[in-house]
C-alpha cells in the first residue's frame, strides 16, 4: 500500500514522549539500491499489542512529528499465537514510493494513536562504490565484537528493563497527573467557591454596615420620639393644670350663672309685678286723664260760656253787681283748672319715676343675659303714654302733642346698646342686630357678649377637652 491511500493516523507528540524499544527493526542495510523494492523486517515484542491501524513509515532523519513521513504502509496483524512472545514481520515498500535523494532516512512503527513505537537506525538510497573497503577481522577481533554485541546485549535488557521501569512510572505519573488535574479542577471550583464567598461576604458586611446606619438612624428618631413624648407629657401636664383650672372656673361660673338665674327669676317675678303695677297706674292714670280731661273740658265750655255771658251783660246789662257775679265764678273756675292742672303734673310725675324704675329693670335683665338665653328673657313692657292720653285742648294756646324721649310700646330697645329701632322694622334684623353683639357656641346652644372673649375661649376649650 503506498501513500496515494487513506492518511494514516499521526500526531504531533514530540520524540520525548514516544516508545521506541516496543518495536525492534532487523537487519536493517546501511545502503539500498534506488530503484529497487524495499523489505523491512521487524519483531513485535511482548509490550505492544498491534491493531488494524498501526503502520510502517520511512522517515527523514530529523523528523518531529509523525505527520512528516515521506512515505508509509499498513503494518499487517500479526498471527494468533500467544501474546506474551515476540513476533517477527515484515512489509515490502515499492520502489516507485520510495526516496530518490541520498539523504539519511529510517523505518518507524507508528500505532494507530500515532504514537512511535520503534525506530531503526539510518540508511541511505544509493548504489555502493568501488571504493568500499573489504575489513579482515582476525578470530581474536571476532571473540571481541561478539562479546562487545554480548554486552551490548545485556545493556540492551537492562535498558528494556529501565524502560519498562519507566513506563510503569510513567504510567503512575500519568494517574497522579489525573488526580493532580482533578484536584486543581477542584482547587478551581473551591477557589470560584471562595470568591463567591467572599463576594457575598463583602455584601452582607455592606448590608450590615447599612443595618447599623439605619440603626443608628432609628436610635435618634426614637430619641426625638421620647423628646416628643417628654414634651407632650409636660403638654398633657400643662393642658391638665389649665383644664382643671377651667373646670374650676366653670363650676364658679356655673354657680354664678344659678344664681344669676335665680336673680333672673326674682327679677322676673319682680319686674311681672311691676309691670302689672304700672299697668294699673297706667290705666287709673288712663282714667284719671279721662275724667280731668272731661272736668277740663266741661270748665272750659263753663268758663266759656261764662265769660261770653259776662261778656254779654257787660254789653247788654247795665248792672254791675251781675258783672261781679260772673267774674267771681270765672276766679273759681280759674281756681279749679289749676287745681286739676296739679293734679295732671303729679301723675306725670309718677308716671315719669315708674317709667325710670322700668328701665333700670331692663338694663338689670340686659346685664344677666349673657348667662341666660335670650329668649328667655322677660321682655317687660315700655310704658308710654298713648297718642291721646295728653292732647286735650287748651283754650289759651290751642291743642298741645305730648313728646317723650322715651320708646312707645310699637317701638323695640336692643337689651345691648339701648338702641331704638321703629315699629316697622323687621323681627329679624332685630335679631341680627342683637346677635350681632354675642358670641354663639357652634356646638351647644349658649351665647357670651363680645366683651367676655375669655369665658367663650374656655367653653369652647371645654368641649374640645370632651
Amino acid at each position: 500500500m503506498d501513500d496515494s491511500c487513506d492518511d494514516p493516523p499521526t500526531s504531533a507528540v514530540l520524540l520525548d514522549s514516544c516508545h521506541f524499544s516496543q518495536v525492534l527493526f532487523n537487519n536493517v542495510e546501511k545502503f539500498y539500491v534506488p530503484g529497487a523494492d524495499v523489505t523491512c523486517y521487524y519483531t513485535l515484542t511482548q509490550n505492544i499489542t498491534a491493531r488494524g491501524k498501526d503502520w510502517v513509515g520511512i522517515f527523514r532523519v530529523g523528523w518531529k512529528t509523525t505527520r512528516e513521513y515521506y512515505t508509509f504502509m499498513w503494518a499487517p496483524l500479526p498471527a494468533a499465537g500467544p501474546s506474551d512472545t515476540a513476533v517477527q514481520q515484515n512489509i515490502q515498500f515499492k520502489a516507485y514510493y520510495l526516496p530518490k535523494d541520498d539523504e539519511y532516512y529510517q523505518f518507524c512503527y507508528v500505532d494507530q494513536d500515532g504514537m512511535v513505537r520503534g525506530a531503526s537506525v539510518p540508511f541511505q538510497f544509493r548504489a555502493e562504490t568501488e571504493d568500499d573497503i573489504l575489513v579482515v577481522t582476525t578470530q581474536g577481533e571476532v571473540e571481541e565484537i561478539e562479546l562487545q554485541n554480548k554486552n551490548l546485549q545485556e545493556e540492551n535488557e537492562e535498558l528494556k528493563a529501565s524502560c519498562a521501569n519507566l513506563q510503569k512510572q510513567n504510567v503512575e505519573l500519568q494517574e497522579e497527573l489525573k488526580k493532580t488535574q482533578e484536584l486543581q479542577k477542584s482547587l478551581e471550583s473551591l477557589r470560584s467557591n471562595t470568591e463567591k464567598l467572599e463576594l457575598e461576604v463583602n455584601s452582607l458586611k455592606m448590608e450590615n454596615k447599612h443595618l447599623k446606619e439605619q440603626g443608628d438612624c432609628r436610635e435618634a428618631e426614637l430619641q426625638q420620639l421620647k423628646e416628643q413624648i417628654q414634651n407632650v407629657s409636660s403638654e398633657k401636664e400643662r393642658l391638665e393644670g389649665r383644664l382643671k383650672t377651667a373646670l374650676e372656673h366653670m363650676d364658679q361660673l356655673q354657680s354664678q350663672v344659678l344664681n344669676y338665674e335665680k336673680e333672673v327669676e326674682s327679677l322676673s317675678h319682680m319686674g311681672q309685678d311691676k309691670t302689672e303695677q304700672l299697668e294699673t297706674l297706667k290705666e287709673e292714670n288712663h282714667q284719671l286723664r279721662l275724667s280731668t280731661a272731661q272736668q277740663v273740658k266741661m270748665s272750659m265750655k263753663c268758663l266759656f260760656c261764662a265769660h261770653t255771658t259776662l261778656q254779654i251783660l257787660i254789653v247788654h246789662s247795665p248792672f254791675l253787681s251781675q258783672q261781679h257775679n260772673l267774674m267771681k265764678e270765672l276766679e273759681e273756675q280759674k281756681h279749679l283748672f289749676q287745681v286739676l292742672q296739679a293734679e295732671k303734673e303729679e301723675i306725670d310725675e309718677e308716671s315719669q319715676k315708674l317709667r325710670a324704675e322700668n328701665r333700670a329693670l331692663l338694663r338689670h335683665l340686659s346685664q344677666a343675659a349673657e348667662f341666660a338665653p335670650l329668649s328667655a328673657l322677660p321682655r317687660a313692657p315700655v310704658p308710654a303714654p298713648g297718642a291721646g292720653d295728653l292732647l286735650f285742648g287748651n283754650p289759651y294756646s290751642g291743642e298741645i302733642a305730648w313728646h317723650s324721649g322715651e320708646t312707645t310700646d310699637s317701638q323695640q330697645m336692643c337689651p345691648m346698646c339701648d338702641e331704638v329701632f321703629p315699629e316697622d322694622v323687621d323681627t329679624s334684623q332685630y335679631e341680627a342686630h342683637v346677635r350681632s353683639h354675642l358670641l354663639e357656641c357652634p356646638l351647644c346652644t349658649e351665647s357670651f357678649e363680645k366683651s367676655n372673649k375669655q369665658v367663650f375661649e374656655d367653653h369652647m376649650l371645654c368641649h374640645k377637652l370632651e
